[in-house]
């Protein structure tokens, strides 16, 4: 069994080593969904470098589009984020996601969804935020607060991803 400790020490290392590479353009973004007991709530946050929302606005919208200032431009772009990222429950019946808001925070562009959590044990995922624009985005979405952590990666052709959130025996 792998230590969630030592998952995290590797992930920080590779993170690391490629952050040159990556200094700019990332084309990657980070989804974490919580089962939130506190609440009873599944919240949503979507990260994404500024640098990849500054040019995919342009790209989206038009090249006069600014989300570092203009606040339309940030509830468009957390619109297009919402409008492409979706949870069903496995007999398909999707999730009513409900925008929670949008902040920039440093270096990175945050969208806030939530809902009734459901009591689902499996859950499908379609998160295509910015793959419609470049090939090479790759999303991952860490599911929280049920049984564990699940990761899964949503890169080249993947557009829905069943996720089993029962306990591992």
């Amino acid at each position: 069994m792998i230590r969630p400790t030592l998952v995290v020490i590797v992930t920080l290392i590779a993170g690391a080593i490629t952050a040159p590479v990556y200094a700019h353009s990332q084309k990657a973004a980070i989804t974490r969904v919580l089962f939130n007991p506190r609440t009873a709530n599944l919240e949503v946050m979507h990260r994404f470098s500024m640098h990849d929302a500054e040019h995919a606005v342009k790209q989206i919208f038009d090249g006069d589009a600014d989300i570092i200032s203009s606040k339309d431009t940030q509830e468009k772009f957390s619109k297009y984020v919402a409008d492409r990222f979706s949870i069903m429950e496995s007999d398909g019946k999707a999730l009513v996601l409900e925008s929670v808001g949008y902040e920039i925070e440093g270096k990175f562009f945050w969208v806030y969804q939530e809902t009734k959590a459901p009591e689902a044990e499996t859950l499908i995922l379609s998160h295509n935020a910015l793959r419609d624009l470049w090939p090479t985005q790759i999303n991952t979405v860490n599911i929280e607060g049920k049984h564990g952590l699940r990761t899964v990666t949503f890169d080249g052709s993947e557009e829905l991803i069943t996720v089993n959130l029962k306990p591992n025996d």
